[in-house]
C-alpha cells in the first residue's frame, strides 16, 4: 500500500523525541511491501541537525513552513492508500489534520497517529472544539505511541472508531552494545529534553540523587538544560545525536528514565529511551509508572524508583557486577519481546486488514 505519512521528522531527532520510533516502524513497513512517504517542514532547525541521511526505505518530502507547500503537499494524500497524521508536527497541525483527511480518497485508511495521546487527550478534554476531536468521527483509527487501556477507553469515548496503542520498540540495527567512551562516564546519566511537563520530574529523580550523592557523578543530555542551575557534580552534554546513543547508555554504570507528567499519571508509556538503553545493554533506572512489567521485570531487568530518594538508593548500593546483569537480562528481554520488527508486523497486519474490510464498505455505499 502507499502510504503518506505527515509527521514532524523521519530525518532529526533534535527537539523531536519520536524520531527513532518513526523510523523503527516504518522501516519495517517498507521491508513487508509498502511504499512510504514521509513528510515533514522545515522547522525548529531540524534540518540542520539531520540525524540519518534520507533512507532508501522511505522518501522523505521536507517541505517549507509555508501556507504555499503546506496545500502542495496536503494535495498529495490524494495518491495514497493510506493517509497518516501524526500528532505534534509542530507547524500547521491542525490544517494539515484537517486538509490530508478531506483530500484522501474515499478507500483510503484515514489514521491519526498519536504519539503523546495523554496529552493530546487532557487538551481536548479542556476543549470540546479540538481539531483532533472533530475530526476523529471522519477517521478510521487511531493508532497511539502507548497509554493502554486508559488511553483506548478514551479515546472511543471522545468518539474514535477504533484506537490501537502500538509500542515503542527496540531497533537492534541501531542500538546495541559498544564499548564505553570517556566523554559519556558517569554514575548516571539522563537523556531527555527540557519540556515543561517533565522538568520537575527530572528536578526530583536526577538532580535530587545528584545533591544526596554529592561524591558521585552525574551527566544530563538534551537540549534546553544549558541555563538550568544544577549541582556542581552534573555535566550538560547538550543535544546527543542517534548515532551516540548507544555509547551514551553503555558508558555510565546506569541510565535514568524520566517520563513526562501525563505519560507518569496515565502509565502503560515506556519511552523510546526505555528500549534504547536496554538494547544497548545498560542498567535502567526508571521512575515509577503503571505497566512497567508488561516490558522489563523490576529488581531483575529494570530499577524502578518512586522517588529521587529511590534512585539515590539504587545508585548508592549498585555494583559494576549487578549492573551488568541487569543490563544483560534487559537486552535479552527487548530483542525477544519488544523489537520493531514485532511492532512492523503489528501495524502490517492492521493497515491490511482494516483496508481489505473497507474495500467492499465503500462499495456498497457507491451502490
Amino acid at each position: 500500500m502507499r502510504i503518506a505519512f505527515y509527521g514532524s521528522s523521519l530525518l532529526s531527532s533534535y527537539w523531536n523525541g519520536a524520531a527513532t520510533y518513526y523510523r523503527g516502524i516504518l522501516r519495517e513497513l517498507a521491508e513487508r511491501g509498502h511504499d512510504v512517504t514521509f513528510f515533514e517542514p522545515d522547522a525548529f532547525d531540524r534540518q540542520q541537525h539531520r540525524d540519518i541521511d534520507p533512507p532508501e526505505w522511505a522518501c522523505v518530502v521536507v517541505y517549507p513552513a509555508t501556507t504555499e507547500a503546506l496545500n502542495e503537499v496536503m494535495d498529495q494524500a490524494a495518491n495514497a492508500d493510506v493517509v497518516v497524521k501524526a500528532s505534534g508536527v509542530g507547524v500547521f497541525d491542525d490544517e494539515l489534520l484537517q486538509g490530508v483527511m478531506e483530500r484522501a480518497r474515499p478507500d483510503a485508511l484515514r489514521i491519526f497517529w498519536d504519539v503523546d495521546a495523554a496529552a493530546t487527550l487532557d487538551e481536548m478534554r479542556a476543549a470540546p472544539d479540538h481539531a483532533v476531536r472533530r475530526a476523529l468521527p471522519g477517521l478510521d483509527l487511531v493508532l497511539t505511541y502507548g497509554g493502554g487501556d486508559p488511553v483506548v477507553s478514551a479515546y472511543r469515548e471522545m468518539g474514535a472508531r477504533d484506537c490501537i496503542p502500538v509500542y515503542n520498540a527496540l531497533d537492534p540495527q541501531s542500538h546495541f552494545p559498544v564499548e564505553p567512551d570517556p566523554r559519556f562516564a558517569c554514575d548516571l546519566a539522563f537523556l531527555g529534553n527540557r519540556l515543561p511537563d517533565r522538568e520537575a520530574r527530572v528536578e526530583e529523580f536526577f538532580l535530587k540523587p545528584a545533591t544526596l550523592l554529592s561524591e558521585r557523578s552525574f551527566l544530563i543530555g538534551g537540549n534546553g538544560w544549558e541555563s538550568k542551575a544544577m549541582p556542581s557534580n552534573v555535566r550538560h552534554r547538550g543535544h546527543v545525536y542517534t548515532a551516540e546513543h548507544n555509547a551514551f547508555n553503555c558508558t555510565p554504570l546506569a541510565v535514568l528514565n524520566v517520563a513526562r507528567d501525563s505519560m507518569a499519571h496515565i502509565g502503560f508509556s515506556p519511552a523510546t529511551r526505555v528500549f534504547e538503553a536496554a538494547g544497548a545493554g545498560a542498567c535502567l533506572i526508571t521512575d515509577a509508572w503503571e505497566g512497567i512489567e508488561l516490558f522489563l521485570k523490576p529488581d531483575e531487568e529494570v530499577l524502578v524508583a518512586r522517588d529521587g530518594q529511590d534512585v539515590a538508593d539504587h545508585l548508592a548500593t549498585l555494583t559494576p557486577e549487578r549492573a551488568r546483569m541487569i543490563g544483560r537480562a534487559a537486552l535479552a528481554r527487548v530483542r525477544a519481546e519488544h523489537s520493531y520488527a514485532l511492532r512492523g508486523e503489528e501495524v502490517d497486519a492492521i493497515l491490511r486488514e482494516r483496508r481489505a474490510a473497507k474495500t467492499p464498505q465503500q462499495e456498497m455505499e457507491r451502490a
